[in-house]
């Protein structure tokens, strides 16, 4: 091969390239431009986002009758927690226009059967994570507030005798913004993390990385290895630990079940 023929080999190699980078350079421009503006207009509305997250934290205080209170220790807390709470609700309202342009972006490359093997675990990304979130706020979260508000001394029970109050160092929960946040968090990203597990195994499995029967042999190291996840992830009650553990296990076995059946009815069409 010539010079002038490896020459005109490299530039058309390089046109492609280039072509793709100006369009993941645009993908990326319109997914910061709807980034911006998710977080700004959770920004307008972070007080009541920051409501909807502390009812649990109300509602539990109620039902030790005591004021549903919060401090902020250091002067620009409550302001960094507001754009954290911004930045991660705007994420999450922005989120399916920026799987959109993802999906506009490497779809062309793909065949046809190839983005229709693709395109349900797109969907299924927010569906699960929004499961798990939801099993965290209505369910874990609630039992885990009662279970560190069990604590307090002096005011847990109002039905104790004043004497005995008395003779009591009164303990009471007073959390900061900046833990309360960060401790809700924690718990709905570990749930709507794990809560992905389906995703990945399957994912897996059309590769040949994994089998069914291959999950299966291992199912005892993923019992051991689900409550490890779960002491990690959580904080130390054992209700959100057990709260986290259990459904990761429904799920290993939930994808054993899929990939049994996907997988091998994808090998008899064949």
């Amino acid at each position: 091969m010539s010079t002038e023929e490896q020459t005109e080999n490299l530039d058309h190699t390089a046109a492609p390239l280039m072509e793709h980078l100006i369009e993941l350079r645009q993908r990326l421009i319109w997914s910061a431009i709807s980034l911006i503006i998710g977080f700004g207009i959770c920004y307008y509305f972070v007080q009541d986002v920051y409501a909807f997250l502390a009812q649990p934290f109300v509602e539990v205080s109620e039902k030790y009758n005591q004021d549903p209170k919060m401090i902020y220790t250091a002067l620009h807390e409550a302001f960094f927690v507001n754009l954290k709470v911004a930045f991660f609700s705007g994420f999450c309202l922005a989120f399916p226009f920026i799987a959109g342009q993802i999906w506009k972006f490497i779809a062309p490359g793909l065949y046809k059967n190839e983005r229709m093997a693709f395109l349900p675990f797109l969907v299924a990304t927010p569906v699960l994570f929004g499961l798990g979130a939801s099993l965290a706020y209505y369910l874990v979260i609630p039992q885990a507030w009662d279970f560190f508000m069990s604590f307090q001394v002096g005011l847990s029970d109002p039905n104790q005798p004043k004497d005995e109050i008395a003779s009591l160092l009164s303990i009471e929960v007073l959390p900061s913004v900046k833990e309360y946040w960060s401790l809700v968090m924690l718990l709905i990203l570990a749930f709507g993390l794990s809560f992905q597990l389906p995703v990945l195994l399957l994912l897996l499995a059309r590769v040949r990385i994994v089998t069914a029967d291959g999950l299966a042999q291992k199912r005892k190291y993923m019992i051991v290895g689900a409550f490890a996840f779960a002491a990690i992830m959580t904080p130390p009650d054992p209700i959100s630990q057990i709260g986290l553990g259990i459904p990761i296990l429904l799920l290993y076995e939930l994808s054993i079940i899929v990939i049994r059946l996907t997988i091998r009815n994808k090998e008899e069409n064949v």
